[in-house]
């Protein structure tokens, strides 16, 4: 028999055993983020460029604690358009976590957003991007396999602000859904933020064809 368990306290192995959860293990499962990916405008790099200077200005005066959505996801799903017809977003509760590190307390809240029922985005919202994404994807894949949504694919994003991981899940069969992931993503790492905003904006444009 299954049991609710509160959602700041789910682990991957809750999600297996209670609601079997499976990974895929093959890459070309999550396919969406590797290929037929857009190209990006001048435009967007621009306001990529803009996005990660804004992200260090605030990284290096140690400013990033509770504004992650406000300096970095909400300019990213901006500039993809995805504020705009034919997308709608909804919210779900902001969720409080804690997090014990020897001595140090860790605490941060995750905020989901929710675009044309299809996309589920987490932000993990603590002090200099103090928690891993690890903490933030059960999180998000419970939230997708509770969506009442006839969507059988359902997409995600996770983010601490500095890191990025995108989810596809996939609910065919209730009783055994698959999830895969992409590569993560680094904001200060080469060209990784222009990369997330083409994987975003793929999404969208399968998203918006439904």
């Amino acid at each position: 028999m299954s049991r609710a368990v509160a959602i700041e306290k789910l682990t991957m192995l809750t999600l297996k055993q209670q609601l079997g959860l499976k990974r895929s293990g093959n890459h070309q499962f999550f396919f969406e983020w590797q290929t037929s990916l857009p190209e990006l405008t001048d435009f967007e790099k621009t306001r990529v460029a803009h996005i990660k200077a804004i992200y260090e200005n605030f990284e290096e005066r140690s400013a990033l604690e509770n504004t992650v959505s406000l300096t970095v996801v909400s300019p990213l799903l901006d500039t993809a358009a995805l504020f705009l017809p034919p997308f709608y977003v909804e919210t779900e509760r902001s969720v409080e976590i804690i997090a014990e590190d020897d001595e140090l307390t860790l605490r941060g809240r995750l905020d989901i957003v929710i675009i044309k029922d299809s996309l589920w985005v987490l932000t993990i919202e603590s002090k200099r991007a103090g928690f891993s994404l690890i903490v933030g994807i059960p999180q998000v894949l419970a939230y997708m396999l509770a969506a009442p949504t006839a969507q059988k694919i359902l997409y995600g994003m996770v983010t601490n602000g500095r890191n990025f991981i995108f989810l596809k899940l996939d609910r065919s069969a209730s009783n055994e859904p698959v999830y895969e992931q992409s590569k993560e993503f680094i904001i200060d790492r080469d060209n990784d933020l222009e990369l997330t905003l083409i994987v975003i904006r793929r999404l969208a444009d399968i998203i918006a064809a439904r």
